[in-house]
């Protein structure tokens, strides 16, 4: 029967290890199987819905303020706010995410999706699973590859926000990469408003291959800025724009302050946190990025004795 088992095998064009004997530039091409897209909307029902206001409310946010200590301004300009936005931050940890569902306000974190990268959230069944009921996730493609269909313009439609990171992927030295056009794109034509988001220590206190926050709980910051709505006629470009240079000005008031940091882009003179004032070596950028952020707080000089 053994004999027999093998004649088969190399009669059908393997060896006996089950290769095949045929070498890869005679064998005729096979196109590649386009990717089966995860499906996510089971993740919005109101079961998943449920369970991840649990998860998040008993466990992810609680966490992430107990290993850092997160700062939150600006949220009061979203009082006001009815979804659904789409949220544009800046990105260098996967502490982000985390920290700004933790700080979105009750009557619009209710319904946030978050686009998380194909290649990475949802190369593995489990991790997809775990990252749409944890997030409410849904793909995005940021390398053009692969070319699924993108679900954001059917969620807005459906009444749904969006937490999206236009730089494509976390910073590599805590720096901030030029925004891509597709949350700019989106919005204008869809027709609603972006809040910009600037995001200060997160990489300080997580970067880029830690998969925990550093000990010491780091001081982080959000900052949420005044909501932009495209202006009738506006290009994608022309918002674009305008949104990055709000993220720039968000994220210097960690350095001017607030008035500080408005008058410095009035006279032109901010530009991209991309580092490039450190131009000697990428190890410079990265020790910059690493600075712990500075403690606001007023020390008091004197503490009365406890009775």
């Amino acid at each position: 029967m053994g004999l027999i088992r093998d004649v088969k095998v190399l009669t059908g064009g393997r060896d006996w290890r089950g290769r095949s004997r045929t070498p890869r530039s005679a064998a005729a091409h096979e196109p590649p199987e386009p990717p089966r897209e995860f499906p996510t909307g089971w993740a919005r029902t109101q079961v998943a819905q449920a369970a991840r206001r649990a998860l998040q409310r008993g466990v992810l946010t609680p966490l992430t303020w107990s290993q850092t200590r997160p700062e939150v301004q600006g949220r009061e300009r979203l009082d006001a706010l009815k979804g659904p936005v789409v949220f544009v931050a800046n990105h260098s940890s996967h502490l982000d995410t985390p920290l700004i569902l933790g700080s979105i306000p009750q009557h619009l974190q209710k319904r946030v999706a978050v686009g998380a990268a194909a290649d990475y959230f949802f190369d593995a069944r489990w991790r997809a699973a775990v990252t749409a009921l944890v997030f409410n996730a849904f793909p995005v493609e940021r390398h053009r590859s692969r070319r699924l269909r993108s679900l954001a313009p059917y969620l807005l439609a459906k009444g749904w926000s969006l937490l999206l990171f236009p730089e494509g992927t976390r910073s590599e030295d805590g720096w901030m990469s030029p925004l891509r056009l597709g949350a700019a794109h989106l919005c204008v034509t869809q027709g609603v408003p972006i809040v910009p988001i600037a995001l200060r220590g997160t990489y300080a206190a997580m970067p880029r291959g830690r998969n925990w926050p550093i000990p010491g709980r780091a001081r982080v910051v959000v900052r949420y800025g005044t909501p932009l709505h495209p202006a009738e006629g506006e290009g994608a470009r022309a918002f674009n724009v305008r949104v990055g240079d709000s993220i720039t000005q968000l994220w210097s008031e960690e350095d001017l302050g607030w008035y500080g940091s408005l008058r410095a882009q009035a006279r032109g003179e901010l530009a991209l946190p991309s580092g490039q004032q450190f131009p000697a070596s990428s190890w410079r950028r990265t020790w910059e990025s690493t600075r712990p952020l500075v403690d606001r707080a007023p020390r008091r000089a004197w503490r009365p004795p406890s009775s």
